[in-house]
């Protein structure tokens, strides 16, 4: 039979008080009702616990023991409710993520560095990490990905404008090799591309035509894991490559790179903090969520 910590509590307070009444009067119920509790955890023992009589209350050498044991295990579990219950005021603790390599916006720094200025209570690990596995399992609090792979059952707020991707190549591969005029053409090009995992199929590029979506398979010169070293190889001339606007938006800014095929590159629903769907949010969770209404005329 597992043990009644509900009633080694009351036995812990008839102990402390040495009282039966005592310890009802502080519980608010009835003498009776903690005479049954201790009689009950006697016969779950199998010995005496109480010595009783009308005018005292004394432990036996097993309730003695039972109390030595059972006090300080007890004083440390009340001690782990109230840091629990302190954690509902001011936002504290560890706040942990799973964020989209990709997610430029919320990784740039400014959006975080706001957060835990107005936090100083809260430390916070970031993982960035693409791959696809469960939130909750693996112990995060909340993620940041694209709003088109996260699962419905996920409350999700916007920390991006809409995105869109892109293909782009440097001058000096559009001087030498010409600029593709259709998707199709990427066949006859370089291509720079991007697998999650060298043993998985490379990305596909997708693009739109007369409002119909599809994705193009190229054949691509080299493929790498790593998003910035992507823009270097494109920067440097080896090839065209695909992704995330904002990802290229500084080369493209410089001049070191230009977009190719834009009309066929349609924006859709950007970044989002999602998490499950909880009765009673941690305070450091909600604080980050209410941070980032905060800012939705920034990053909506």
């Amino acid at each position: 039979m597992p043990p009644d910590f509900n009633a080694i509590a009351v036995f812990a307070l008839v102990a402390e008080k040495k009282s039966f009444r005592a310890a009802a009067d502080r519980m608010g119920v009835t003498r009776s009702a903690v005479s049954q509790t201790i009689r009950r955890l006697e016969e779950t023992v199998g010995i005496a616990l109480v010595s009783r009589t009308t005018r005292s209350v004394a432990l036996t050498e097993a309730g003695e023991r039972l109390y030595a044991e059972a006090a300080p295990a007890l004083l440390a579990m009340k001690g782990a409710m109230e840091a629990a219950a302190n954690l509902r005021g001011r936002p504290r603790g560890r706040l942990t993520l799973a964020v989209s390599s990709i997610a430029e916006s919320f990784l740039s720094g400014p959006l975080l560095a706001s957060f835990l200025g107005e936090n100083p209570d809260v430390t916070m690990h970031i993982t960035v990490t693409d791959e696809e596995f469960d939130m909750v399992a693996e112990g995060y609090d909340a993620g940041v990905r694209l709003g088109e792979v996260i699962a419905q059952d996920m409350i999700a707020l916007p920390v991006s404008g809409e995105q869109r991707q892109l293909a782009v190549a440097s001058p000096g591969y559009i001087e030498q090799f010409g600029t593709p005029r259709h998707p199709s053409e990427l066949a006859s090009h370089r291509c720079i591309g991007w697998r999650r995992a060298a043993s998985l199929a490379p990305y596909r590029w997708e693009f739109e035509e007369n409002g119909r979506e599809y994705s193009v398979a190229v054949a691509e010169t080299i493929t790498t894991t790593d998003m910035a070293l992507m823009i270097k190889l494109a920067v440097a001339g080896a090839g065209i490559s695909f992704g995330m606007e904002d990802s290229f938006r500084p080369a493209i800014e410089r001049g070191e790179l230009v977009p190719v095929l834009e009309e066929f590159c349609p924006r859709f629903p950007g970044f989002f903090l999602y998490y499950p769907s909880r009765r009673n949010m941690a305070p450091k969770l909600r604080a980050l969520v209410e941070h980032l209404r905060g800012l939705r005329p920034v990053v909506g």
